[in-house]
């Protein structure tokens, strides 16, 4: 695999995953492109961990396929190993190994080993180097995963909900351990996640997965200016219009409308300033005001009306 592409480094097309007559992913296709953060999202059981498994060349997917660096990651799984470094969700080393055993065992493995790093990164992390990992904290195991795989210098490094159950301090820690990263090598990150606050401030990229089904997969600057918080009042002499104030909000693609007496509050998913100018002259619209939504705002809105038109 020395023949490393530039214009992927992840190529999802057409996925599918059965497990016997359930259907965990169908027709799923995403791009992850050199130097970003991919994030992938959605609830419990709507096919994130069936698709890091046909990543990491664990599973063969049931239909289409995914290409690491331009090479099928079922077929050539053994070979990209040496450019992954991944974080699984659930902590996984010998338990009587200590975190400097642990780096020593790895510095054989892979040999573009950083000894260096690993040990001033957990050193940062402040976890103890000579007590065995079963012994550790969660947060502390979660840590010297990380360190592993930073360690090995991978070109993509596949983080699989990393901070699930951290509490807020190891959170913070490993997100900032990541910016410094992508700050200082070439390194692309593919991770899945619930904590939508915290992946905000360094994802690139979003996919939503709902139920198996790709709902959206753009880059998440983009996601921020389609997606904004409206609220307007309504005048006096509101005469037939509806009076949740959907009526006024169709060119704007309105995902969620409150109505709040005379108050309209809405998140839209198809903002757009001439829109916005043509609404905010209706008559009938006093005080608007628009701001943005966040990620987390906007996953949920997005899942739960692909949920309503499911139904």
């Amino acid at each position: 695999m020395n023949d490393v592409g530039r214009e992927a480094v992840i190529e999802v097309t057409s996925l599918g995953v059965r497990y016997g007559e359930a259907v965990a992913l169908h027709d799923v296709s995403l791009h992850v492109a050199p130097g970003s953060v991919h994030a992938l999202l959605g609830r419990n059981g709507a096919g994130k961990s069936s698709l890091v498994r046909c990543l990491l060349g664990h599973r063969k997917p049931s239909a289409g396929r995914i290409e690491l660096f331009g090479r099928d990651s079922w077929r050539y799984r053994r070979r990209a190993m040496e450019f992954l470094g991944v974080v699984p969700e659930e902590p996984d080393a010998p338990p009587s190994m200590s975190a400097r055993q642990l780096g020593r065992f790895s510095a054989r493995l892979y040999p573009l080993w950083e000894a260096g790093s690993y040990l001033a990164r957990l050193q940062r992390f402040e976890v103890p180097l000579n007590t065995p990992f079963g012994r550790l904290s969660k947060g502390e195991k979660a840590q010297v995963m990380l360190s592993l795989a930073l360690a090995s210098r991978p070109r993509l490094l596949v983080l699989d909900d990393p901070t699930l159950g951290l509490d807020a301090v190891a959170r913070r820690a490993v997100y900032e351990e990541l910016v410094v990263e992508l700050a200082d090598r070439d390194l692309t990150v593919f991770l899945t996640s619930h904590d939508l606050p915290g992946i905000e401030s360094i994802a690139t990229g979003v996919a939503v997965l709902q139920a198996g089904e790709l709902l959206l997969d753009e880059p998440l600057e983009d996601l921020k200016q389609r997606f904004r918080r409206l609220a307007f009042g309504r005048v006096e002499g509101l005469g037939d219009r509806d009076r949740d104030g959907a009526d006024l909000l169709d060119g704007l693609e309105p995902l969620e409308v409150k109505a709040r007496g005379r108050g309209i509050e809405a998140l839209v998913a198809r903002f757009d300033e001439s829109a916005f100018e043509r609404l905010r002259s209706t008559p009938d619209v006093d005080g608007l005001e628009v701001w943005p939504a966040s990620l987390e705002e906007i996953v949920i809105a997005t899942t739960e009306a692909a949920g309503k038109g499911a139904r």
